[in-house]
């Protein structure tokens, strides 16, 4: 469709808007490699990482989660860190603070359903169980790659350490084994999709599935249980690039979204 392929120039054409702004050097080579194929295209990416988030002030009563564009990040690595990482970014907490493993994520816009149903069975067999494919009510697809392969535990409350220095060096050397899967399964990913696009010829975007037809089998599935309990990890603003108004998954149908670990 010439329809897609300038929505898709020209969403590559844009500037990178995350924190970041540029791929995480993990997660490049998968979407360097979407990207140069026609049926694709990366809206959001996050290659996994370990993050160090205060989400409230002392004296804000602790207990009511804060959003994630109102935390204050005190640590945030791509690589395994170690627990004098931790205990240094820690000093400078005054509220309550979390300690998280958020492993990989990606989002690709999809020009077919049967690009999507390609990527979402090379993200499954790699060990990103909770993939799913959905489609905005404007008809566009997409594919979005995650796992429950995660960590997140408190650590302060209003600035008070809550837990030991031997528990602390506990959580980093399990996030840290956390890191090394993830990272396996980004390569795992990257080696299963090249093999599949190979074997699919490049992926004809000639398809007899229309985007009307696409959402017809969406709303037939769209009661999964577990649909609107799997959040995204990486909210746009922290992602290497931006989820578009019409692809937030909460005003998507979902088709795969329920399958867990």
């Amino acid at each position: 469709m010439a329809a897609f392929g300038r929505w898709k120039a020209q969403r590559l054409a844009r500037a990178d808007c995350s924190r970041k702004g540029a791929l995480d050097e993990r997660a490049a080579g998968v979407v360097r490699l979407l990207n140069g194929r026609a049926p694709f295209c990366t809206t959001s990416s996050c290659a996994g990482r370990l993050v160090l988030a205060e989400g409230g002030a002392a004296g804000d009563g602790g207990g009511i989660p804060v959003p994630k564009r109102h935390c204050r990040w005190l640590l945030v690595a791509h690589e395994p860190c170690g627990r004098a990482d931790v205990m240094a970014a820690l000093e400078k907490a005054t509220g309550n603070v979390v300690f998280k493993f958020e492993p990989f994520v990606l989002h690709v816009l999809c020009q077919e359903l049967r690009d999507a149903q390609l990527l979402h069975s090379v993200a499954i067999e790699s060990g990103f169980k909770n993939s799913g494919i959905t489609v905005s009510r404007g008809g566009k697809i997409m594919m979005a790659v995650r796992s429950a392969h995660c960590l997140e535990v408190p650590l302060s409350h209003m600035g008070k350490l809550m837990v030991s220095e031997e528990y602390i060096e506990f959580l980093v050397h399990v996030a840290n084994q956390k890191m090394e899967e993830n990272a396996r399964r980004i390569d795992r990913f990257y080696k299963g999709l090249e093999a599949a696009l190979e074997a699919a010829g490049g992926v004809s975007s000639s398809s007899s599935t229309e985007p009307g037809q696409a959402q017809a089998v969406y709303v037939r599935r769209r009661k999964r249980g577990t649909a609107r309990a799997q959040g995204v990890l990486c909210s746009p603003e922290d992602r290497n690039e931006e989820l578009e108004p019409g692809d937030d998954p909460q005003g998507s149908l979902d088709i795969f979204a329920g399958i867990t670990l």
